[in-house]
């Protein structure tokens, strides 16, 4: 049990680190945390570009997302583009007006990952790599089997 708290905590800790991170960011532009993870995840991920997107990948509850990508809109750092085949779906784009945010959060993602990576070796760093991926994967099996269980629970 204690390998477990341990990785909790380790897993606390990184987000803490990363949160401190993007701090300056956050403050520069005036921005919550979920309008950063926003606009990262949107950057970041080419196709996936709905606020069910975000909602879906990053776990974020429906309501945070739509008041931030509403703050996002007014801001001028987002726009809204109706699908061309279904209407009802909307697509989130950056405008250019976000340039200078995106290649902040590039900057500090690449000294974040410097801290988290510093002292190990190559052969570690990939190590550690194929290590998260099997855990990433047990995590989206157990997610995935867990919200099934809880599915029929309900019906």
């Amino acid at each position: 049990m204690n390998q477990l708290r341990g990785v909790l905590l380790l897993h606390r800790r990184i987000q803490k680190l990363y949160d401190l991170h993007m701090d300056d960011i956050r403050k520069s532009f005036s921005l919550s945390r979920i309008e950063i993870t926003i606009v990262s995840f949107l950057h970041n991920n080419p196709g996936l570009d709905t606020a069910g997107d975000i909602v879906e990948y990053r776990m974020l509850s429906k309501g945070n997302v739509s008041q931030s990508v509403e703050a996002l809109i007014q801001k001028g750092y987002l726009e809204r583009l109706p699908d061309s085949e279904d209407r009802r779906r909307i697509h989130l784009l950056l405008t250019d007006q976000a340039a200078e945010i995106v290649r902040q959060i590039d900057e500090v993602k690449a000294g974040f990952y410097r801290t988290l990576t510093e002292g190990l070796s190559p052969s570690e760093v990939a190590q550690y790599a194929a290590l998260t991926e099997k855990i990433t994967k047990n995590v989206l099996n157990g997610l995935e089997s867990r919200c099934n269980l809880d599915e029929q629970q309900q019906k």
